[in-house]
């Protein structure tokens, strides 16, 4: 599988395996080989970030947490939290979809249970990162040095 560089100043680490033409990257926070799809490489991206380089702990770090909104059961990509309290919630998307408005529409519901100070939108290749005040969001731009 071919699989892009994606915007992180950091290299991590991956650990791979293949089975045919099936591959795999394993995650440290489920502890597993997950299907190595374009938006699994975003999420395992971030979570190293969160781990390796902002030395978040494996426990601060949720991954497809079930959701409830309108009576629809959601699954959110990322949540760093500190305390027991939701700080970033990340919604990853593949390296090939740009951004846009409906994904922040998306973020934005999740958030509406979760309550974060912060969301991340990312692809991989370009971040969009918006604070949430518990009223309105506030686009800032995006610096890796501004998480956490």
């Amino acid at each position: 599988m071919e699989l892009p560089k994606l915007n992180f100043e950091e290299h991590f680490d991956f650990k791979f395996k293949q089975d045919k033409d099936t591959f795999f990257i394993y995650d440290i926070i489920r502890k597993s080989y997950l299907l190595l799809t374009p938006e699994e490489w975003v999420r395992q991206h971030w979570v190293h970030y969160f781990h390796d380089v902002k030395n978040k702990n494996i426990s601060s770090l949720i991954t497809e947490k079930k959701i409830e909104i309108n009576g629809t059961t959601k699954r959110i990509d990322l949540l760093v939290t500190e305390k027991a309290q939701s700080k970033i919630l990340l919604e990853c998307k593949a390296f090939s979809i740009p951004l846009n408005e409906s994904h922040f529409e998306q973020t934005a519901r999740y958030n509406s249970i979760l309550n974060a100070e912060r969301i991340v939108l990312s692809n991989g290749l370009q971040h969009i990162m918006a604070d949430y005040d518990g009223e309105k969001y506030t686009f800032v731009p995006f610096e890796f040095y501004k998480l956490l």
